[in-house]
Order: structure tokens, then C-alpha cells, then sequence
């Protein structure tokens, strides 16, 4: 039996302009966990990853405005919340809907950490802001205080910045391997993972945003999975996107890929991180697959979206 990796976008969770009431997220989730139930149908063991963006965020905010009544958590402990609040919505879901079409399997949520590495540069140039929005007094006294990075962002306060440091190793690896063995539908590596470092063989959180995508490809390549699917809100990788002459590829070499990549065609924030993730898995052996989420089914089973092949 196949083993595929879907790491979900934030669009399958909150869809923008969207509050983030628990209706409203759960309506989503719902629409994701119907997408892959079909997959599961077709007899593949799936794992899921999934961003955390508006969540976390969500949660900083709260931080913030509660600050003088609770003590405000570090970003790896809101992003640990995230994952139980997310895998519950996506666990609870696809439960519902295995039910309906008559499979019993097991839904589980593992807290996964990941680790990064305290020496990457990263570390030495946070670039990912975070939270809310402070006055210049309060970012500086936390600069100094602190030692954190904070950046003035167009006129509108002044944010935290963390780093966003490569992913090196899935911790609960193991646990993860053995329920999708027993059968399991698991959802790891949330938001990305919660960052931790190893010192002197221990883990320690540390305040970081990892990539989503990376995350997933790194995931889905320790575990041994067969396919890797990136679900986005497009149903094709494309050139030129949003021109007269875009193009939307079926296939995409991992030298196209590259060459794309480097000519800019696919946007840092947005087809750029998961192009550049596929590349380690497809490398490894793996086949690559971007679409939308509608399309999951169909592009796993069948020739909707983007495969990316080493060529």
C-alpha cells in the first residue's frame, strides 16, 4: 500500500478576509477532509501536514492583549498550541467522514517537533514577522531587554521578526512511522513543526518559524512515503502566472524546476517554497505532485495537476 504525504495550505483551514470563527474554520476543514477521505478510498495510507499562520498568529494576538492578566507564551509553545487546535478540527473531520462512506480507520494528531540547527544563518538574520503590532518604545525596550528583533512595518507598528531555519530532523519520526504502518491517518509536522534545538543531547524550543513545505518534504522523504502532494489554491504549477501567455505545466522536470526557480517565475511567497521543496524529495526518489485540493483525487490517481519528475 502507497503512502502519500498531503501538506495542506492555510487557504484549506481559514480562506481570507475570513474571521476565524470555529464555524467557519471547521466548514473548511470539512471541505479539506472530503478531499481526502476520496484518497483514503483508494487505498492509500495518508499522512497530513498543515499550515498554521493565521492560527498562531491568532493566538499571539491573544498573548498580547492578555499580556497584563496571563504570562504570554514563546512562539514554539503557541505553535504546539496550534497543532492540537488544528488536529483536532482535521482528525474530528476526517473521522466524520470515513464514517459516512463506510472505512474505519484510526485519526490521530502527533505533536511533532523538528529540528533545526542553532547554527543556521538564519538565526543571525530573522526575517519571518510574527504578532502584533507595538509602538516604536515598546519594540525597542524589547530589543534591548531581550534581544529580539523587531522591524518598522510600513507605517503601521513595529513586529517581531523570528527566523526561519531549515528543517534537519522530524523528533517523533518513529511514532509517526508506526501508526501509518498500523493503518493510521496522521497529522504531523504541523505549522511546520514546533522548532527545537539539541543541545548537549537535550531538546530546547526556540522562537522560529519553520516552512511548511520544507517540513512536509522532509517528512515525507525520513518516512519513506511514495508521493509527496503540495495542495495549493492553483490546480497547475504555471509560467508567466496571471499573463496572457501563461502556461500551466503538467509535468516539471527538477532542472526546469531549477531553472524556473532562478529565472523567478514562481513567487518567494508563494509557488517558490513549494517548488524548492519538492526538489530534495523528487531528488531522493519520490514522485512530486502541486494542485489544488479539489483536485487531490485526481491528480494522485489519475493526470490532474502538476507532477514533478527528476527527468
Amino acid at each position: 500500500m502507497k503512502t502519500v504525504v498531503v501538506a495542506l495550505g492555510g487557504n484549506a483551514i481559514l480562506q481570507p478576509k475570513q474571521k476565524g470563527t470555529i464555524e467557519e474554520q471547521m466548514a473548511n476543514v470539512n471541505e479539506a477532509a472530503k478531499n481526502i477521505v476520496k484518497l483514503i478510498k483508494e487505498g492509500y495510507n495518508v499522512v497530513i501536514a498543515h499550515g498554521n499562520g493565521p492560527q498562531v498568529g491568532n493566538i499571539l494576538l491573544q498573548n498580547a492583549a492578555a499580556r497584563d492578566q496571563v504570562p504570554a507564551m514563546p512562539l514554539d509553545v503557541c505553535g504546539a498550541e496550534s497543532q492540537g487546535l488544528i488536529g483536532y478540527m482535521i482528525q474530528q473531520n476526517i473521522r466524520n467522514e470515513l464514517k459516512k462512506v463506510g472505512l474505519e480507520k484510526p485519526v490521530v494528531t502527533v505533536l511533532t517537533q523538528v529540528v533545526v540547527d542553532r547554527q543556521d544563518p538564519a538565526f543571525q538574520n530573522p526575517t519571518k514577522p510574527v504578532g502584533a503590532f507595538y509602538s516604536e518604545e515598546e519594540a525597542k525596550h524589547n530589543m534591548e531587554t531581550k534581544g529580539e528583533t523587531w522591524v518598522e512595518d510600513s507605517g503601521r507598528g513595529w513586529r517581531k521578526v523570528v527566523p526561519s531555519p531549515e528543517p534537519k530532523e522530524v523528533v517523533e519520526l518513529d511514532v509517526v512511522s508506526t501508526l501509518v504502518k498500523a493503518g493510521a491517518v496522521v497529522i504531523t509536522v504541523g505549522g511546520g513543526g514546533i522548532p527545537v534545538v539539541k543541545e548537549e543531547n537535550q531538546l530546547v524550543g526556540v522562537e522560529a518559524v519553520i516552512d511548511k513545505d520544507l517540513a512536509s518534504s522532509l517528512l515525507a522523504k525520513e518516512l519513506g512515503a511514495d508521493i509527496l502532494v503540495i495542495a495549493t489554491d492553483v490546480p497547475y504549477v504555471a509560467i508567466n502566472f496571471g499573463k496572457p501567455d501563461q502556461e500551466n505545466l503538467k509535468t516539471l522536470t527538477v532542472a526546469e524546476a531549477e531553472k524556473y526557480l532562478e529565472e523567478g517565475q514562481f513567487g518567494k511567497g508563494s509557488m517558490g517554497p513549494k517548488a524548492q521543496a519538492m526538489l530534495g524529495f523528487v531528488n531522493a526518489g519520490g514522485q512530486g505532485i502541486i494542485t489544488s485540493l479539489n483536485s487531490l483525487r485526481d491528480a494522485v490517481v489519475g493526470d490532474a495537476g502538476t507532477k514533478i519528475i527528476k527527468g
